[in-house]
C-alpha cells in the first residue's frame, strides 16, 4: 500500500498546462485493419468490436490520476451538480472541476474531456468505416450494429455536455462577437478524409440530433444480430431503445421518449435491482448483471494494474488502496441537504453513512465496519470494492460500473409522461417507488412540482452514475450549494438562479488549432464566474 500511496503524492503537484497534442491528430478517420482484413479475418473484426468497451477503460495518461476513462467522465458530472461532493481537498484530484476553476479552453482538465470523447469515437468509426454491410456475415452486422449505438452514445454525451444553453454566469455572445446558442460539438465520420476533418464546424442541435438519431436507427436495424454482448459490455436492442430514450427527452419530444422508454423496459433482460441487491456488500454495484449496459474493469486492465487510477480507486469509499477511503480519509459524501431530502423508508437513503444519531445508522451494511467508524457522515457506499475486498486493490478494482440501467427508462417514462399529463406522471412514479424503492411512497404533485419530484427520485436512483449533469442542464434546474449546514467544501459553494455556466463544457484550444473552423466559436470560459457562498 506504501508503494501506490508514493505515487498519489508524486501525482499531486501536476501541471495545469495544456498538453501540446492534437485532437484532430487522435479523431482523424484512420483504421487499424484494412477492409481486405476484416473481410479474411473474424478475429480482425472482433479485436475491432472489442476495442469500444475497452476505451470504457482508456487510461489517457498515466501521469493524470483522474483520467482513468469513461467512468471519469461520469464523475465528473456528478461533481459538476450537487448531489455529491468530496470531504476535503486532500488527496482531491477533482478539486478544479468541483470549485470551477481552470475550466478554460488552455487547460488539462478540458483536454482530458475532449480527446478521451474523440479517441472513443475513434475506435467506434473503426467499426463503422471498415465493416461492409453489403459483403458481411449477419454476426458482423451486429458488429457493425454496436459501432453505430457506440458512437450515438458518445456523440449525445458531448452534445449535452458542450451545447451552449443561456444561463446565468456567461453570456451566449462570445468573445469574438459570435452567438453560440444550441451549438454542440464537430461531428467526425468515418467517412471523412483529414481535410474534412481539419474544416469541421460545431454542429448546430438539429444537425446533431439528426446525426444521432440516424445512428440510432442504423444500430435498431442491425443490432439484433449480435449474438453475444460479452457479459453486457455492448450494447444490444435494449440499450438502443434506451438511447432513443435519452435523445428525445434531450429533443423535448416527450411523446417518443416515453415510447422508447417503454420499449427499453419491454426488451431489457432485467428488471428494477432489489433491495438485496442494492445493498450486497460483496456484489453492490460491481457486477454487470443486474444492468443493461455496463463497463467492467479485469485484472488485465492497466487502470486496475495501478491500483489508484482506476474507477474504485476514486469512487468506492471502502477501499484502502485508492484515493478515497480510510486510508486517505477523503469520502465521496452526499450534500447534505439532498441527503436529508430522502426518506427514511425509502432502501436507497442507506447508499449512505447515517449520523450517529439517526434511526437508519444501524441499518447501513459496511464492507468492514471498523473502515466505517471514521468515515464522514453521509459518505456514500452504493459502490462495492470487488467481491466486497476492500484491502487487495487487484481483486478490489476489478469492478464493473452502470453505463445503462432500466430503472432509468422507467424514470424517463414517468418524467415525459408527467409533461403530458399529470395523472399519468402520478401514476407512474407512484407504481415504480412503492413496488422498487419506498412502499410508503405517494405524491399528489402537479406541474412543474411533479416534473421536479420525478427528476429528483431519479438523481437518487442513479447518483454516482454521471446522469444528474444531464437533468438539471436541460430543465434548467439551479445548483445550490451553500446554505446553512452545508457540507460542501468552502471553495465549491456556489448558488447559480438557473442551470450553471460551467455546465456548458469549453472546447479545447488544440481543436481550434487544428480546425480552424471552429476558431472563434467556443463557449465563453466559465471559470471563476460565480462568487462564494458564505454566512
Amino acid at each position: 500500500m506504501k508503494r501506490y500511496f508514493k505515487s498519489i503524492l508524486s501525482a499531486g503537484l501536476f501541471s495545469l498546462a495544456l498538453v501540446n497534442t492534437s485532437c484532430i491528430e487522435e479523431t482523424e478517420p484512420t483504421s487499424v485493419a484494412t477492409t481486405k482484413q476484416i473481410a479474411e479475418s473474424a478475429s480482425a473484426t472482433e479485436a475491432l468490436l472489442m476495442a469500444q468497451p475497452a476505451y470504457f477503460n482508456h487510461l489517457w495518461d498515466e501521469d493524470r490520476h483522474y483520467s482513468f476513462g469513461y467512468g471519469a467522465m461520469m464523475h465528473v458530472r456528478d461533481l459538476f451538480a450537487s448531489d455529491i461532493t468530496k470531504s476535503s481537498t486532500s488527496y482531491n484530484q477533482w478539486r478544479y472541476w468541483l470549485c470551477n476553476q481552470y475550466q478554460g479552453d488552455a487547460y488539462i482538465f478540458g483536454q482530458f474531456i475532449w480527446n478521451y470523447y474523440y479517441g472513443f469515437v475513434l475506435a467506434s468509426n473503426n467499426i463503422i468505416g471498415n465493416v461492409v454491410e453489403g459483403s458481411a456475415t449477419e454476426e458482423q452486422k451486429g458488429y457493425l450494429g454496436t459501432g453505430y449505438a457506440f458512437r450515438a452514445m458518445l456523440y449525445l454525451d458531448m452534445a449535452r455536455m458542450y451545447e451552449f444553453l443561456p444561463n446565468d454566469g456567461t453570456s451566449n455572445i462570445n468573445a469574438n462577437g459570435n452567438d453560440v446558442t444550441n451549438l454542440t460539438v464537430p461531428i467526425v465520420k468515418a467517412e471523412m478524409t483529414q481535410d474534412e476533418a481539419r474544416n469541421n464546424p460545431r454542429a448546430s442541435r438539429t444537425d446533431m440530433a439528426k446525426f444521432i438519431e440516424s445512428d440510432l436507427n442504423k444500430a435498431e436495424e442491425l443490432i439484433p444480430n449480435l449474438t453475444n454482448t460479452q457479459g453486457k459490455t455492448l450494447p444490444d436492442l435494449a440499450c438502443v431503445y434506451g438511447l432513443k430514450a435519452r435523445l428525445y427527452m434531450w429533443l423535448e419530444d416527450y411523446a417518443k421518449a416515453k415510447e422508447y422508454a417503454r420499449k427499453a423496459i419491454d426488451a431489457a433482460n432485467v428488471g428494477p435491482m432489489t433491495q438485496q441487491e442494492c445493498l450486497n456488500t460483496t456484489t453492490g454495484f460491481n457486477v454487470t448483471d443486474p444492468w443493461m449496459w455496463g463497463a467492467k474493469q479485469t485484472t488485465e486492465d492497466d487502470v486496475v494494474q495501478t491500483g489508484i487510477i482506476n474507477w474504485t480507486s476514486h469512487v468506492s469509499d471502502e477501499s484502502t488502496f485508492g484515493y478515497c477511503g480510510p486510508a486517505t480519509g477523503l469520502y465521496n459524501v452526499a450534500s447534505k441537504s439532498f441527503y436529508n431530502r430522502i426518506k427514511d423508508t425509502d432502501f436507497r437513503k442507506l447508499w449512505f453513512k447515517a449520523p450517529d444519531d439517526s434511526p437508519l445508522a444501524s441499518k447501513v451494511s459496511y464492507v468492514n465496519k471498523a473502515y466505517a467508524a471514521d468515515m464522514d457522515d453521509y459518505t456514500m457506499v452504493k459502490f462495492r470494492p470487488g467481491n466486497g475486498n476492500a484491502d487487495d486493490y487487484m481483486e478490489g478494482s476489478a469492478t464493473a460500473y452502470p453505463i445503462m440501467r432500466v430503472e432509468e427508462m422507467y424514470f424517463i417514462e414517468a418524467e415525459a409522461a408527467a409533461h403530458q399529463s399529470d395523472s399519468e406522471g402520478q401514476q407512474l412514479i407512484n407504481s415504480f417507488m412503492k413496488q422498487y424503492r419506498d412502499p410508503n411512497y405517494n405524491t399528489t404533485l402537479t406541474g412543474a412540482n411533479l416534473i421536479e419530484e420525478i427528476v429528483f427520485q431519479k438523481r437518487v436512483e442513479l447518483v454516482g452514475e454521471g446522469q444528474s449533469f444531464f437533468d438539471i442542464k436541460r430543465l434548467n434546474y439551479p445548483v445550490v450549494r451553500g446554505y446553512e449546514g452545508t457540507n460542501f467544501i468552502a471553495t465549491a459553494r456556489f448558488n447559480t438562479t438557473t442551470r450553471p455556466a460551467w455546465m456548458n463544457l469549453v472546447m479545447v484550444r488544440t481543436e481550434k488549432n487544428n480546425n480552424p473552423a471552429v476558431d472563434g466559436w467556443n463557449n465563453p470560459d466559465p471559470s471563476d464566474v460565480y462568487p462564494v457562498w458564505s454566512k
